[in-house]
């Protein structure tokens, strides 16, 4: 079925992270199961359009959100390909696959005030986890990282002389994202603290109290504990920080461009999701400001 050679593909010539090509392969095993079981099928190369589309009725009926459907079609997508790429099939059977309709959920981003009162919380202990957490916040805020983007951070990352930090984002390529000289004030407090430790992961920056490489769910416990006390939003999430860097950098005039490149987006039509939200505070001002309407 070429599954493992498809995975070394994303892996290594299509260079997709870790966790995306274990997603990949996770819908391909999925559709694998249904296939041998309703159609007593072995390889997927077989499989047509009809089935396919079976898999996707009983997927809609099991209450499974049409977004990750589209999620798990995508990745057999990209699996015939690459079956075209080594000619193991003739066509694929999505060629004329249309995605299903999703809405667009409306990311709130956290206004400027309830990060300075989550930032404010966070001044007055000296422990180690603080600091951290601290940092995690900032440097969200500041630099409009990915969690997993974070969480990958090593030491050799951080130059200090240069105010700047190396960040390997999707598909391993690098970007330097400029350090405010506040942020770089934490990261000093941070890496002397740190030394505290019994550190067992040397080569990451972030770390739990037992010195070992800092974890995805522990960082969103952490945004969403300190958020949940400053927000009554109802997402309160890394990805959130991310958005609100975005969307205040844009609403105080930032080049969209800019912005594209800091975030490490491919295209603009990822990082122009954002720009509602400036367009709306472009509209309060005109409202305010406008002679007509001041009359």
């Amino acid at each position: 079925m070429f599954i493992s050679e498809f995975t070394e593909y994303l892996l290594f010539e299509k260079q997709y992270s870790k966790h995306t090509v274990i997603a990949y392969e996770a819908d391909l095993k999925s559709f694998l199961e249904f296939y041998q079981e309703e159609y007593a099928a072995l390889t997927i190369q077989e499989a047509n359009y009809s089935q396919i589309r079976s898999w996707i009725v009983k997927l809609v009926e099991a209450g499974v959100s049409n977004r990750t459907i589209n999620r798990k079609i995508s990745s057999l997508k990209t699996y015939y390909k690459f079956l075209l790429k080594i000619e193991e099939i003739d066509k694929s059977p999505l060629v004329k696959h249309q995605a299903l309709k999703v809405s667009r959920k409306l990311q709130i981003p956290f206004s400027q005030q309830e990060v300075e009162d989550v930032l404010l919380t966070l001044t007055d202990d000296h422990n180690f986890e603080s600091i951290r957490d601290r940092l995690i916040v900032e440097l969200f805020y500041a630099t409009g990282i990915r969690r997993i983007e974070l969480v990958d951070l090593k030491l050799s990352d951080i130059d200090m002389s240069k105010g700047q930090i190396k960040v390997l984002g999707k598909r391993n390529k690098e970007r330097y994202l400029p350090l405010l000289s506040s942020v770089q004030e934490t990261v000093r407090k941070y890496l002397a603290v740190r030394k505290t430790l019994v550190v067992q992961e040397a080569s990451f920056l972030f770390l739990t109290k037992k010195g070992v490489k800092i974890y995805e769910t522990l960082v969103y416990r952490i945004i969403n504990s300190y958020f949940s006390k400053a927000s009554s939003k109802v997402k309160k999430s890394p990805h959130i920080l991310r958005h609100s860097f975005a969307t205040h950098l844009l609403n105080e005039g930032a080049n969209l461009n800019a912005v594209k490149e800091l975030l490490g987006h491919s295209s603009l039509a990822a990082t122009q999701v954002y720009t509602h939200h400036s367009v709306a505070q472009l509209a309060k001002v005109y409202e305010q400001s406008h002679p007509r309407n001041k009359k």
